[in-house]
């Protein structure tokens, strides 16, 4: 049987190459398809979107070309990338010959859940003291003043985009969700996990995982392991539970 390909999109401020660092641990089963948003890595001189119907029409694009249009698809997004994530799998529902297996989200609230604290606005300075905020996590380079010039433009616009993002559609997804969080998250509780239920009519299945908002970091074998063991058994679910 052909792998499933694996749809990743990026948290604000990341690129493929983090997902990209996964391809060593993935099953034989999965095959890697780390989306690359404009304004880094080697799209850096494209202007980065600032709209989510845009960037997830990017994304569309790429799983099309990676997949040839054809096959077997879950969608994985993080953060920012879990709500672009929602959106791509409606979008690809659409597409011809593309069969999504299911909606992997993590670290993030359902997507009719909007952030209240808003970065956007704020001087540089504040900006990132807030974004440390959100995330739980600071990038080193953004400690290093010549890189912090290149990446704040990028970081700006993803933030922007996760701030002023709002659901496409209230219409329900024909395929099963797992929402995933970190078991010492501080921004993203499991009430918050478990609103994602409203966005599928074919059921959520909720997991912890050691770890605090950015647990994906810590142990890339371990997420892509329940990954792999979310997909042997997603079909068929209709209840929601914590593991």
């Amino acid at each position: 049987m052909e792998p499933i390909a694996l749809v990743c999109l990026p948290f604000a401020g990341a690129g493929a190459s983090f997902f990209r660092a996964w391809e060593k641990h993935v099953p034989e089963s999965l095959r890697m398809v780390a989306v690359q948003f404009p304004g880094r890595e080697e799209r850096f001189v494209e202007p980065p979107h600032t709209d989510a119907a845009q960037a997830v029409a990017d994304a569309c694009d790429q799983v099309v070309r990676a997949t040839g249009g054809a096959g077997r698809v879950v969608v994985f997004g993080h953060s920012l990338g879990a709500v672009l994530a929602y959106e791509l799998v409606h979008r690809l529902a659409e597409v011809p010959g593309i069969s999504v297996e299911a909606l992997i989200v993590s670290g993030s609230p359902g997507p009719w859940d909007g952030r209240e604290t808003r970065a956007s606005d704020l001087d540089d300075e504040a900006f990132l003291a807030q974004v440390r905020t959100f995330a739980g996590y600071a990038h080193p380079a953004l400690e290093n003043p010549d890189l912090r010039e290149l990446l704040l433009p990028v970081l700006r616009a993803d933030v922007a985009m996760h701030e002023n993002y709002r659901p496409s559609t209230d219409r329900p997804l024909q395929v099963p969700v797992t929402a995933l969080r970190g078991r010492h998250d501080e921004l993203v509780s499991g009430a918050a996990i478990a609103r994602w239920a409203d966005a599928t009519e074919s059921g959520l299945n909720m997991i912890e995982l050691d770890g605090g908002h950015m647990y994906l970091a810590d142990d890339e074998p371990a997420l892509l392991r329940v990954i792999d063991a979310q997909l042997q058994t997603l079909r068929g679910v209709g209840h929601a539970s914590v593991r």
